[in-house]
């Protein structure tokens, strides 16, 4: 029973590595579900739905589905990229635009120098650092800083 658990936990593992396979462009909401399972979360954007992929509580990718309002899928990209968190808005952008473009942090975390929420995202800086996004939010839930740093997590596991 405990191999059969550890070759379970290690098959999920090298599924998360592996990335998602979308479904091609136009296709049903119905055909996106049944290709790639329920998402782990759902948010509106712009009138439209994102069905979020989290790949894992300490991993680095995260697939979003844009689903138009005609129910068919009009985009399907990792999302926790340099480019992405370039296009956050300080001061405009709210803990909801956040959660449809990225979907659920790895971490929410509470500093004495913010005055509000900070939400942590893991992601391959330029598709090569190990890196660690912090989002600021204030009180209102409206983003005031972004601070990107070397993830502390990685860099014990690899003895950095």
């Amino acid at each position: 029973m405990k191999n059969m658990m550890v070759v379970a936990i290690f098959s999920s593992a090298l599924a998360g590595c592996a990335g998602l396979q979308a479904p091609p462009i136009g296709a049903s909401e119905a055909n996106v579900l049944a290709s790639l399972g329920q998402p782990t979360g759902r948010y509106l954007q712009d009138g439209e739905r994102m069905l979020e992929y989290t790949q894992g509580p300490l991993g680095q990718t995260t697939y979003m589905a844009r689903i138009g309002n005609d129910g068919r899928l009009k985009s399907f990209e990792q999302v926790l990229t340099s480019e992405q968190f370039a296009r956050v808005v300080l001061r405009r952008d709210t803990k909801q635009s956040i959660l449809a473009r990225f979907g659920q942090p790895n971490q929410v975390v509470h500093y004495a120098s913010v005055d509000g929420d900070v939400w942590l995202y893991r992601y391959k800086e330029q598709r090569v650092w190990d890196s660690l996004m912090h989002i600021e939010f204030d009180r209102q839930g409206v983003v005031q800083a972004m601070v990107n740093g070397s993830d502390p997590e990685r860099e014990a596991r690899h003895g950095r």
